[in-house]
């Protein structure tokens, strides 16, 4: 056994104070060798009540026995150590980080091993800003996997999109992204929120999303289990909000099911002040240590709130016990010794990020990390409309361009956003690409001004959408189709549509580009101008991504992860959570304005010859399925090949269909690709709430091959067997 001695700066999200840790003393939980739950049990035990009861803040950190602890920082799509947030701390300068399209614009590009690689830019940073400037922490609030089933929810940005499969994919990539490869460490720990069902903004401190066992089976928790048992995720954010009238900080689900069935055994966290609306907004509880000890019996092991006086008085009557605690705080330090923080840093391959590694530069700064932000950017954007081949524009003969709009000559971050250590915005962008074009602008705050300016030119962009924080302080949003934490939209009608309708009248050859954080009824839009892209919000290379795909550079091929309703009349109540009555592309029976999986490209392409690996799929068996995917058009480009399943004659009530497999490939003019995805018989259960079980059901299963949910390309029957 060897002495265990370490020095190393502390952090939090909100200060840094230097220290030196000595320990004085040898202890076994020092002892690499040891099995980890071994190391755990002695730990705590040299722990005073007092040090047990610290351990349940987001810094688990014992000076008195050498142990250093690592807090939360967020993290969506970017390390964040600035921003709109003011994640870099109080009196603290802000650190730039590399920054993505928001969560939303990472769903879009329906490419999980792309969203991998931009996760893992973010861990790097991470460990690079705690190494280097002692800032931040290493567990990542990140990423969310909430869906989003309906438009309206205010923080639908932060959501991938409305299918189970799609985000679960997405949320384990990300996953595995920020914690790495390596067998024994995480680069970081990915934190998981909010569990569960938390798509409503108005109300939610105290709001309950009501559902049965079906449905949280087969579609609320299905992006949490996946990115835990697939993704190895192992630290999660409860919501605000309660589950068929039990609040999520307090469920019996956390123990019987994440805990017991699969498998999840670390930082299980509040969220902020969750704890004190168990009293004052759930009312669950007279006191605030009956609600700690609510929420140490189900399983919280870290609190976002003021925690301590309620738990130690919780202790004092008797409501818990010092025992309870100790097991809780079992999971805290599994996660840091996966982190690495009780070991020495020549053991801990991550360690060295920031320290000694420091010769290229802060990592933010680098033109690899540009360049991805930018294949990033340019893979998530979605063609929506191309008639009259307006796109993609000709930098050599389009020689007057107006670019118009309120969102055109900014980035517009969120507020889980860091701050970029640069911003192209899309008004830079096209200057940049546009060559001899002649460029002109303005905010459209003048519409008679934007419309003169327009007939004058040669083609009008019109860059129009939400801002991500309404531009405008806390719980403040001043029109009713735009939304954010804290506050869900009123309406889908986009304000700024006028201001299209005006540059169109004074130039046919509009383009309008949705700058957007969720689906709007941009039904006129759609009806009448020739050419509409989607982008969302906050990447560092913006305006470089959208001129990628105006000007043909980039092939675009982002696919939509959210049905966009054509009125907001199709829509069951917010506060209803039973999909079954109409909600997303399971259930909805009316035609939307885009559908799940929509999105166009400069190219087109042919689907033909699927095959089956069997004609019959036994209930453990998996099924290939292949089909041929050719290039028929004038440009190389990606296509995102879906699958979906429909069960024609179940016994049980089923969705339209559900996606169960994608893949997006490149394809050159004229190449043709075999494409393979693979459909496990286990993906097709239901969960049958008389057994508690999923269960395949025998019968006929209808597999569709398509370039999105309404656009199936080719179709094939095959039988599941007993």
């Amino acid at each position: 056994m060897h002495r265990f001695v370490r020095s190393i700066c502390l952090a939090s999200i909100f200060a840094v104070t230097p220290c030196l840790l000595h320990a004085q003393q040898t202890y076994r939980f020092q002892d690499t060798h040891l099995p980890a739950e071994e190391r755990i049990t002695d730990l705590i035990s040299h722990m005073t009540l007092e040090e047990k009861v610290q351990a349940l803040s987001t810094n688990p950190t014992i000076p008195r026995l050498g142990v250093v602890g690592t807090g939360h920082v967020e993290g969506l799509h970017g390390l964040a150590l600035g921003g709109p947030g003011g994640w870099e701390g109080k009196n603290l300068p802000v650190i730039p980080t590399t920054t993505f399209p928001q969560s939303r614009g990472l769903g879009q590009t329906w490419d999980p091993a792309l969203i991998q690689k931009a996760a893992a830019v973010e861990a790097y940073e991470t460990r690079f800003a705690y190494g280097k400037y002692h800032r931040g922490g290493m567990v990542v609030r990140a990423p969310n996997a909430d869906l989003s089933r309906d438009p309206r929810w205010g923080r639908s940005e932060e959501s991938y999109g409305e299918d189970p499969f799609l985000v679960g994919t997405m949320a384990t990539a990300f996953t595995r992204g920020l914690q790495g490869s390596d067998a024994q460490y995480w680069q970081t720990s990915s934190l998981l929120k909010h569990f569960l069902a938390n798509s409503n903004e108005d109300g939610r401190d105290s709001s309950s999303s009501n559902f049965d066992d079906r449905l949280f089976r087969e579609y609320y928790s299905v992006p949490f289990r996946m990115a835990i048992q697939q993704g190895g995720a192992n630290s999660m954010m409860t919501s605000y909000n309660g589950w068929n009238g039990t609040p999520m900080i307090e469920n019996p689900i956390l123990r019987s099911i994440v805990m017991k069935e699969w498998g999840f055994d670390g930082i299980l966290c509040t969220d902020g002040g969750a704890l004190t609306n168990l009293v004052k907004a759930h009312k669950a509880y007279k006191g605030m240590p009956e609600a700690a000890a609510a929420a140490i019996h189900a399983g919280i092991n870290q609190f976002l709130d003021d925690y301590r006086k309620p738990v130690m008085d919780a202790l004092d009557q008797h409501l818990i016990t010092e025992q309870e605690i100790e097991a809780n705080i079992r999971g805290v330090f599994r996660v840091m010794l996966k982190l690495g923080m009780l070991d020495p840093n020549n053991q801990v391959p991550y360690a060295k990020i920031g320290v000694t590694d420091q010769a290229k530069g802060d990592p933010w700064n680098w033109d690899e990390k540009h360049k991805l932000a930018r294949l990033v950017t340019d893979e998530s954007i979605v063609l929506l409309k191309n008639t009259q081949n307006l796109l993609p524009l000709n930098a050599e003969t389009t020689k007057n361009i107006a670019v118009i709009g309120p969102l055109a000559d900014r980035v517009a971050l969120d507020w889980y956003s860091g701050t970029p250590p640069y911003m192209v915005t899309p008004l830079a962008g096209i200057r940049a690409r546009a060559h001899s074009s002649n460029v002109t602008f303005s905010k459209g705050e003048d519409t008679a001004e934007a419309a003169a300016l327009a007939a004058k030119a040669d083609v009008a962009i019109v860059i129009v959408g939400n801002h991500p924080t309404c531009d405008a302080g806390w719980f403040k949003c001043a029109l009713p189709s735009e939304g954010k934490e804290a506050i869900d939209r009123k309406s889908l009608t986009l304000e700024q549509e006028e201001l299209v309708k005006a540059v169109y009248a004074a130039n046919p050859k509009t383009i309008v580009v949705l700058q957007t954080s969720f689906p709007y009824t941009t039904n006129w839009t759609q009806q009448n101008v020739p050419a509409i892209l989607q982008i969302t919000h906050n990447s560092e290379e913006q305006g470089n991504g959208l001129a990628d795909v105006l000007f043909g550079d980039y092939n675009p091929a982002g696919r939509l992860t959210q049905t966009w309703v054509s009125s907001i009349d199709q829509l069951p109540p917010m506060m209803d959570y039973d999909l079954r009555h109409g909600r997303t592309y399971l259930y909805l029976q009316q035609k939307p304005l885009y559908a799940f999986g929509y999105g166009l490209s400069y190219t087109t392409f042919a689907y033909s010859n699927l095959r089956v690996s069997e004609n019959t799929l036994s209930p453990k068996a998996e099924l290939t399925i292949t089909a041929d995917i050719r290039n028929t058009g004038t440009r190389e480009g990606d296509e995102v090949v879906q699958l979906y399943v429909s069960y024609p004659h179940s016994s049980v009530s089923r969705p339209i269909e559900e996606l169960k497999g994608f893949d997006r490939i490149h394809l050159r003019v004229g190449e043709t690709k075999a494409v393979t995805l693979h459909l496990p018989a286990q993906s097709l259960a239901y969960w049958n709430e008389t057994d508690h079980a999923f269960t395949v059901e025998p019968g006929p299963i209808e597999l569709r091959i398509g370039a999105a949910s309404d656009d199936i390309k080719l179709r094939k029957t095959v039988t599941v067997t007993r």
